[in-house]
């Protein structure tokens, strides 16, 4: 399968073009002093972050489990509210749930019952949208994540990289001034997924969406960030930022790729041992010299 399985027929009148790129200046996230504890507990999930994404700009967040990503991720969709701090988009205070804001999850949560392009209409519908005006913008949808051919389909008929491109589609068609995106590929086999990245970053590029999204992948991230940001954990809060000083698309080959992934792991695994040492469980993979004559041993029997 390739990132453009679905070809794109040529035989009949493309609709006209619908607006998806983010209007200038418009996207701009504010994160301001964020406090939030787990919910049921006492302990802090993240703590005094602060963080924008400007608009137009792809971030990226990373960092070790339990480190706040998702939960910062929820923050800026208005999902959960902070104890502390407020959340601003375009000057605006965000209080809840809105159009403005669109989120990806790692299950597509598509309705099993309705096609892939009835899942893609499905908030046009609800948000009035007149019949001719909801087809146009989902025919432009499915023809911006290659899949002009299966609008009539139902989700098991697709593949798994199918159904998350619907899920972005569903999500670019209600035209939000940002995109949250939290770990939207974790569920897919590593040839899908690279395969998506390219996929995300070719969108990325056409609609200048502001993006913040959540991974565990430092390749994911270095390959499409503009920043990344790695937090701390216990409680979350920003360690370091990097920024990804790449042009767009990317060669995800290429040597300066490579460089970046080891940077951005190193800065992860520091932290991953941070935490690690202040707990009684805490153990270190030994390396080959830590091992010595042990070496000589292993795989003696076979």
């Amino acid at each position: 399968m390739t990132i453009a399985e679905e070809d794109i027929s040529t035989d009949t009148p493309r609709p006209p073009e619908v607006e998806t790129k983010a209007p200038v200046g418009r996207g701009r996230l504010v994160l301001e002093k964020i406090d939030k504890t787990f919910p049921g507990t006492r302990m802090a999930a993240v703590r005094q972050l602060s963080l924008t994404c400007e608009p137009g700009e792809f971030v990226v967040v990373v960092g070790p489990s339990g480190c706040g990503k998702s939960t910062l991720l929820n923050v800026a969709a208005g999902m959960l509210k902070p104890e502390g701090g407020r959340v601003l988009l375009d000057g605006r205070p965000v209080n809840g749930p809105g159009p403005d804001r669109a989120v990806v999850f790692q299950d597509h949560g598509l309705f099993p019952w309705l096609t892939a392009g009835q899942n893609i209409e499905f908030g046009l519908k609800m948000a009035g949208m007149g019949k001719e005006q909801r087809r146009h913008r989902v025919q432009e949808a499915l023809r911006m994540v290659h899949l002009s051919q299966s609008g009539g389909k139902l989700v098991h008929e697709l593949s798994g990289g199918m159904r998350q491109r619907v899920a972005i589609a569903r999500s670019l068609v209600m035209n939000p001034s940002v995109l949250l995106m939290d770990e939207p590929f974790a569920a897919l086999d590593a040839q899908t997924r690279t395969l998506m990245h390219a996929q995300l970053q070719d969108l990325w590029v056409q609609t200048r969406k502001t993006i913040l999204f959540v991974t565990h992948s430092v390749g994911e991230a270095v390959r499409l960030a503009d920043r990344i940001i790695v937090l701390h954990a216990h409680p979350g809060r920003i360690r370091t930022e990097i920024a990804i000083e790449l042009p767009h698309p990317r060669n995800f080959d290429s040597r300066e790729i490579g460089e970046l992934v080891h940077r951005v792991r190193r800065e992860i695994e520091d932290e991953v041992n941070r935490v690690n040492a202040q707990m009684a469980e805490y153990w270190k993979p030994q390396t080959p010299d830590d091992m010595g004559g042990h070496l000589v041993d292993m795989g003696g029997g076979i």
